[in-house]
């Protein structure tokens, strides 16, 4: 039987002449060892010739090697990758954008001249962005992808949207109900398209065209309609960048639908408020499980990126300041107080979950980090005074404990711990900001505080938070930790101060001030000096610039107030005080100073 299969004889040719090419070999080794030994020098090697693989048809060949594809290039940007950047995508984006702003120009000319009416413009703009969305998506399909297929596409979208309006809110042609079905029917059309292309420009037009629908088809803003299409097309949306994962729609998404779920809640706050917190808990869930359902597909231990914690930042703030308000307008205090501690609550669990099931560690601790800082503004509205201090001062205690188990990885951008110890250091100027303000005002060096002990009480809360962040920011930057323990020891100086001017100076009129101030100018000038002595034998030039530091405001105040407020004998023995202690100061600095360098060859201590 004749095998008539090409494939097969040419296996059995390539067959046959590797067996032939052995046998000549065979048959020339004979001759060489018949013929004798070679002449002397003759180094001519023994050539085998090389044993040929037998062919294999490639619809035989294994699928790993038919898959095998070469090793990528490296590419060096060339003067022909720039011509072929121009020349394949700027063009055509460039010209998609040329045919729509023609077509919008097309239309404005036409209504200025009335060369036809407001029904046959709209219709031959639909039609002409129809012609144009077919054209871009049969060239994509059957030419191959091409960047002015999806220009054309693109442009054919938002051509369609424009026409949308000039149909609903200009010429009121169609009803605002048929206007939102033809809006939808649009954005479905984007949505496929971009996610059959992997588009993200088209993905961003199909997207953000339909959170806008509404307000491109002049839905009231108060319209339970509205807000349920901004619904159904964020959670569309949400859908479709946690499959593709493109992170940045989601705070495009934010950015266009939360300013109208805000004028929704404003318009509807005072009729529907369980209907409306409820609502408002759906935005927020969208929002959260667009930021934290890419990391959890991604199972990754990278930074964060900017645009997943700006949402996270973006939707915490968009719950607690709309669900506070609406209840607040309702005149209920305490349940105010349980949003703020329920939203904490939300924000505690998602990150103790992200962290315990290994999403991601950095998105974790922030979402911790918003639950804390939520957590301390639930204090501030269900407590006062030095109840509220220290409620913050533990605030900016934990976001500085938290940041040491975050990434603190240096980069361009903040990294976690980074924002984590900002967040402290915002806590910790509100309490320093109240105890300053309320409870312990800058006077009171002069006049002494109405209560003693409350006054006394933040200034410790503060003192104390400070060294704490202080500690803790020493692993994050060292920068933070300085300047942390220089506003915790300037908070010990002044609860010194105010405790020695309100026992010893404002007990009476007359002496006993006097005696105060005095008292005062020589503790300042004696916690300057042992701060210098301390940094001395410390080997600390913070603690010794803190210490001069203090030192030269005592001096200040004993050459200027002290000498122009106080009577003769406190005047004398404030300056005989101060002129002492400097000089015991001065023998001491002179005996124990740092050589030169000193300070480069001996770790530094901390305050």
């Amino acid at each position: 039987m004749v095998n008539n299969d090409p494939e097969e004889q040419l296996m059995s040719a390539e067959t046959r002449l590797d067996e032939v090419e052995r046998e000549l070999a065979r048959v020339s080794s004979r001759l060489r060892r018949l013929e004798g030994p070679a002449e002397v020098g003759d180094s001519t090697p023994e050539v085998t010739p090389p044993r040929s693989e037998p062919y294999v048809p490639p619809a035989f060949r294994p699928s790993d090697e038919r898959r095998a594809a070469p090793a990528p290039r490296e590419r060096n940007l060339s003067g022909f990758e720039l011509e072929e950047l121009f020349g394949g995508r700027v063009l055509a984006w460039i010209g998609g954008l040329a045919i729509f702003i023609g077509a919008v120009l097309f239309m404005a000319m036409a209504i200025s001249r009335g060369w036809i009416d407001e029904e046959t413009r709209t219709v031959i703009a639909a039609l002409g962005s129809i012609a144009l969305l077919i054209a871009g998506a049969w060239l994509q399909e059957r030419k191959g992808r091409t960047e002015a297929a999806q220009a054309a596409v693109a442009s054919a979208l938002a051509g369609l949207y424009a026409t949308l309006v000039f149909a609903t809110q200009v010429y009121d042609l169609i009803p605002i109900g048929s206007g939102l079905i033809f809006g939808a029917l649009i954005a479905g059309t984007g949505f496929a398209l971009a996610v059959r292309w992997s588009s993200p420009l088209v993905a961003a037009l199909g997207s953000l065209g339909a959170l806008s629908v509404p307000l491109l088809t002049g839905v009231g803003a108060g319209s339970g309609v509205s807000i349920a299409f901004v619904g159904i097309a964020l959670a569309a949306t949400v859908a479709i960048l946690l499959w593709q994962r493109w992170g940045w729609l989601a705070l495009a998404a934010f950015l266009v639908s939360a300013p109208q779920a805000i004028a929704w809640i404003v318009f509807n706050e005072d009729e529907h408020q369980y209907l409306v917190l409820s609502v408002l808990v759906g935005f927020w869930a969208l929002y959260v499980l667009a930021a934290f359902g890419t990391e959890l597909r991604a199972r990754s231990e990278a930074a964060v990126p900017a645009t997943s914690w700006l949402l996270l930042l973006g939707s915490a703030a968009f719950l607690v300041s709309c669900g506070y308000d609406v209840l607040d307008q309702a005149g209920d205090q305490a349940a105010g107080v349980i949003w703020l501690f329920g939203s904490s609550a939300a924000h505690l669990l998602l990150g103790g979950a992200a962290i315990r099931f290994r999403v991601n560690r950095e998105i974790g601790s922030l979402l911790i980090g918003l639950g804390i800082g939520l957590a301390g503004l639930g204090l501030a509205d269900a407590l006062d005074g030095p109840a509220l201090v220290a409620a913050w001062a533990a605030t900016a205690a934990a976001l500085a404990a938290l940041a040491t188990r975050t990434d603190a990885t240096p980069s361009p951008a903040l990294s976690s711990a980074e924002r984590l110890l900002l967040g402290g250091a915002g806590f910790l100027g509100l309490a320093v900001t109240h105890t300053l303000a309320v409870e312990a005002p800058p006077e009171a060096i002069v006049h002494g505080v109405n209560d003693l002990g409350p006054a006394l009480g933040a200034l410790t809360a503060c003192a104390a938070a400070a060294f704490t962040c202080g500690w803790f920011a020493s692993s994050v930057r060292g920068e933070a930790s300085v300047a942390a323990n220089f506003l915790a020891a300037a908070a010990l100086v002044y609860l010194g101060s105010i405790l020695i001017v309100d026992t010893i100076g404002v007990t009476a009129l007359g002496e006993s001030r006097q005696a105060g101030q005095v008292w005062l100018s020589a503790f300042w000038t004696v916690t300057g000096l042992g701060a210098v002595v301390w940094g001395l034998v410390r080997r600390s030039a913070e603690v010794r610039l803190g210490g001069l530091a203090l030192l030269g405001i005592a001096i200040a105040k004993v050459w200027t107030y002290d000498l122009a407020q106080l009577e003769e004998l406190a005047r004398v023995l404030s300056f005989i005080g101060l002129g002492l202690l400097l000089l015991v100061g001065a023998f001491a600095y002179q005996r124990i100073k740092p050589g030169k360098g000193a300070d480069e060859r001996e770790p530094r201590a901390s305050l």
